[in-house]
């Protein structure tokens, strides 16, 4: 998958530098062939999956989401040049309001993020050798977002398609106008991708049947839930219950800046999907910090 839109989106950008390099009168491609098309796009391609495998190394022997983090190294890069756009803007309203909205965004990003359901668990007395071991209480937290940002990254993949085909071949400029990021139809194909994608990590990621059977493997049980086949029913319904509205909330940051530009003329620098990678990426690698200094024993940085 990564390969196949990598390769497309090489071929759309390449007439997208021809046709801009002609209306500037300086023209990018000095011999525009087959051949140098080729080399471009496998250029483009090899980048694209170089920082595929060197994403999957800061996984895999780093902390937090490799692909994730350069992502989120990719947007912070460009906070100053949207602090200098905030601060130039000639409207005062846009200048006085937008610092509380971003506040404020970020704010309601952070509680949906942190935000769970605790399903209570408890365990029973086991005899493990000649021991007894004490049962006791605890709960399985189920995030109202179980997905994170990933559906926000694979929605955002699949709407730069359009635009692509729409460079690519000639007499569909139409389609790149229509599906442009600012209007009404990107924001209602993005929203339909991001609630699909939700539920299919959400499902990916989390599954009732086998949270069911390791709960009942360690003697653990749901209080008023028999163990088995019913508790992965009542973990699956309360996992739909979250997902929708995680969906939602996903779709509708997104597309906030969006809304807020075409009904308000105002230009924002970082989108809704931007903000969602810079704070969701933050709060996950901060986790995985915290839960590195207490593996070693250390005092962790949050109380």
């Amino acid at each position: 998958l990564t390969v196949g839109l990598s390769a497309a989106q090489a071929v759309g950008y390449v007439f997208l530098f021809r046709s801009q390099g002609q209306s500037a009168g300086s023209p990018v491609f000095t011999s525009f062939n087959p051949g140098s098309v080729l080399l471009v796009v496998l250029c483009l391609t090899a980048g694209c999956v170089l920082l595929m495998w060197m994403g999957e190394l800061i996984t895999q022997r780093g902390i937090g989401n490799g692909i994730s983090l350069m992502i989120f190294a990719s947007i912070v890069s460009g906070l100053p040049q949207a602090i200098s756009a905030w601060w130039t803007n000639p409207d005062p309203v846009f200048k006085v309001i937008m610092p509380f909205m971003a506040l404020g965004v970020i704010a309601a990003i952070v509680f949906i993020q942190e935000g769970q359901r605790r399903i209570p668990v408890q365990y029973a007395k086991r005899v493990i050798g000649r021991r007894m071991s004490s049962g006791g209480q605890t709960y399985l937290p189920l995030r109202v977002n179980m997905a994170g940002v990933i559906p926000v990254i694979f929605a955002a993949s699949i709407m730069a398609f359009p635009p692509t085909v729409g460079q690519l071949i000639p007499g569909a400029e139409g389609l790149a106008t229509f599906f442009s990021p600012n209007g009404w139809a990107y924001i209602v194909g993005e929203t339909i991708f991001i609630i699909l994608f939700t539920y299919f990590y959400t499902a990916v990621t989390f599954n009732p049947v086998d949270q069911a059977d390791n709960l009942k493997k360690y003697g653990g049980f749901i209080p008023g839930v028999r163990p088995g086949r019913p508790t992965a029913e009542f973990l699956d319904r309360i996992l739909a219950r979250l997902t929708f509205p995680g969906a939602l909330y996903l779709a509708a940051v997104a597309a906030l800046p969006t809304i807020l530009i075409n009904q308000t003329s105002a230009n924002f620098y970082f989108g809704g999907t931007s903000i969602l990678i810079v704070v969701g990426v933050a709060l996950d690698t901060m986790k995985q910090l915290e839960a590195q200094l207490m593996m070693r024993n250390y005092e962790g940085f949050l109380k």
